[in-house]
Order: structure tokens, then sequence, then C-alpha cells
């Protein structure tokens, strides 16, 4: 049987005992039914990982004994910045799911002209928290050691105004380059901007050109927003990142 991962949000550095969250602790002693003696391996987001042992466990608490720390680097080289236009339903939550298994290290949630999802403010925090949830379950179930972060929402021209050193890419069918005839990508990364279901106003578009975006060609077809993210992401990871 697999040992189960965990993530804990507080470091775990210098401990020897740790009670897991609550909602952690639902899983390994209500979902997973495990008891005193199984083993468990915690991470904190610090690129460590943490071999544990359970002292006690039921249905409401859980908590582990730490016996080893090492580190355990599974980030590729390729920093990627995920701006993405809210999607409809599940298609976001399946956008920020496989976009963290493929290496992104942040996501920001965009509106944009074109955006169908509307939200109030207090639905907009509850969605942020989904998907960082979703974010922690990734990096649980993938491997990596460093959750990504889930930022607040954005107007796509505040995101795109951005400064920060990465290159900045955004998709366009009669783009000059496509990812594999890209320049060198700067040490900073790659800021990949993703359209909504009904794709960016040529405003917007205009917008990106203003603020230095490179735009590229993702073949001859027209994807899916939520297709087009991971297929970009793939496409960067093999010609500069770990794959």
């Amino acid at each position: 049987m697999r040992i189960p991962r965990i993530y804990h949000p507080d470091s775990l550095t210098n401990i020897k005992t740790c009670r897991l969250t609550d909602e952690a602790a639902n899983h390994v002693g209500r979902v997973l039914r495990m008891q005193a003696g199984e083993r468990l391996e915690l991470f904190d987001g610090s690129n460590h990982v943490y071999t544990a042992v359970i002292l006690q466990a039921d249905k409401k608490s859980v908590t582990a004994e730490i016996r080893d720390c090492q580190l355990d680097d599974r980030e590729s080289h390729l920093k990627i910045h995920l701006g993405q236009v809210i999607s409809r339903g599940e298609r976001m939550e399946f956008t920020v799911q496989k976009s963290v298994e493929l290496g992104v290290n942040v996501i920001t949630p965009l509106w944009s002209e074109r955006c169908g999802v509307k939200l109030d403010a207090e639905r907009m925090d509850k969605k942020i928290q989904q998907w960082q949830k979703i974010a922690v379950a990734a990096c649980e179930q993938c491997g990596r050691n460093i959750v990504p972060e889930i930022r607040p929402m954005m107007k796509l021209q505040d995101w795109c105004a951005e400064q920060d050193g990465m290159l900045k890419l955004n998709l366009h069918p009669r783009a000059k380059y496509s990812i594999q005839t890209l320049p060198d990508i700067p040490a900073e990364g790659v800021r990949l901007l993703i359209g909504s279901e009904g794709g960016l106003s040529p405003q917007e578009i205009a917008q990106t050109e203003r603020q230095g975006f490179t735009e590229v060609l993702l073949g001859k077809r027209v994807l899916r927003t939520e297709t087009a993210s991971l297929v970009a992401i793939t496409a960067l990871q093999l010609c500069f990142g770990d794959l």
C-alpha cells in the first residue's frame, strides 16, 4: 500500500510530534481508517518530506511522531505563472488541478471582457479557498513538496501590467512563433496568459501587445480554454522544463 502523503500548513522543522489539521485528520482517520503505528509522509511546503508514524488516530484527530526529514526537490527549473481567465463549472477546478501536476508555480484567476462567470466578493473568496485546496490535493497526489500559490482574482489588464522579468506569452492563431521556436526563456520564467471560453476581445489582444506579450501558436486547431492551458504548459515543460 502506498504511504499517504499529507500536507501540513505549518512548518515541521525541528518538530517531534504533529497534530494534523481537522481536514487531514478526517481523511486519515475517517476515510482511510488508519491506526496507530501506520506510516505517513508529511510535507509543509518547504520542499522537504517528513517520515511520520501515527501515535493516535480517530475520526476527529490524528497525532503523528516525525521520525525523519529530507530534502525532496521535484520542482521544474522552469518557473510558470499561469494567468487563467475564469471558466465555468468544474473546468477551472480541472485547470488548477492539472496545471499543478504539470509544474505551474503560481496561478492567478482573471476577469476579462468575455468571462462568463459572475461572482460576488464572498463567493470569490470561497472559490479561491476551494482552488487552493485543489492545489494542495494535487501536490499530495503528484509528489510535489511546494504548494503553488492561488492568488486573488485580478482584472486581466492589471495582471498584464505587472512587471517581474518573466517572458510574457499569449496564445494567438496568427502568431509568429510556436513554443518550439521561442527565444531563450529568462531565468525568471514564463507568464502565460490563457483567455476565456470566448477568447480575448480585440481590445484585450491589443493591450497584451502594448504590455510586451509575445504571441505564440498552438497548432491549427481551436482549443478549449482548459485544453489550451494544459497543452501550452506541457509544451513549455517539454521545450524548456523537465519533461
